[in-house]
């Protein structure tokens, strides 16, 4: 048997960074429960045979009962940095109304702990889309639920070609002196350095830190991994 301390709750399932989260959480040995959107079941096949899984649409908060009863911790990777606003699809909804549907999902479920995927301000990230955000993570300590904070810049797949831009600013973000400053927090990290750290967050919480950024994100791996060379 899996103790609950191990029973972490993913929402975003069939996402690039849903999916990301759940493997490198299996890695760690936790037992995991994907929140998929009705009509993305077939992008988690990768994933079916190794982890829980449920449909929720979660702006739709009767769908959301009861979904992370008995777990540990819920990552809300919910979210979009583009809107669509003659569908109704505005950075509020999006961002801020499904986080608090989720919130409020944890709070009747009773879940001890949530990690709420944020994002850092950079030039090249939508104001709308980052005040969107930052009212949820208000929302979030204002109904006290017990959160922690990632505000990770974009984020890549490595070995996906990438603008020379967000290649040069990554380098910007690990080389010293620049490493050292502002810049850090803004430069693109690897998809899989942020999932290991939100995943090492999720199963061993410090009660002294509850924001988290690029450089804390990359501490969390080791430099092999930061190389994207482990196994």
């Amino acid at each position: 048997m899996i103790s609950n301390n191990l029973r972490v709750l993913v929402t975003g399932g069939g996402t690039f960074l849903g999916d990301n989260i759940a493997a490198a959480l299996l890695a760690e040995g936790a037992e995991v429960t994907l929140l998929v959107r009705p009509g993305a079941e077939d992008k988690i096949e990768p994933l079916k045979n190794r982890v829980r899984w449920s449909t929720a649409d979660p702006w739709d908060p009767a769908s959301l009962r009861g979904r992370a009863r008995n777990h540990a911790c819920v990552i809300n990777t919910i979210g979009s940095m583009t809107d669509d606003p003659a569908q109704g699809l505005t950075f509020h909804r999006l961002n801020f109304v499904s986080a608090r549907n989720i919130a409020n999902m944890v709070i009747s479920d009773g879940v001890p702990q949530t990690i709420f995927i944020s994002s850092a301000r950079a030039p090249w990230i939508s104001r709308q889309y980052i005040s969107a955000k930052r009212e949820a993570e208000h929302y979030l300590a204002r109904v006290g639920v017990n959160t922690i904070v990632l505000r990770p810049p974009l984020t890549y797949a490595r070995g996906r070609p990438r603008s020379f831009f967000f290649e040069l600013m990554t380098l910007f973000g690990i080389v010293p002196p620049l490493a050292w400053t502002p810049i850090s927090r803004l430069a693109p990290i690897p998809v899989d350095v942020l999932a290991r750290a939100a995943a090492r967050i999720a199963l061993n919480p410090r009660p002294d830190k509850t924001l988290y950024y690029a450089s804390d994100l990359r501490r969390l791996n080791t430099r092999e991994e930061l190389r994207g060379k482990s196994r």
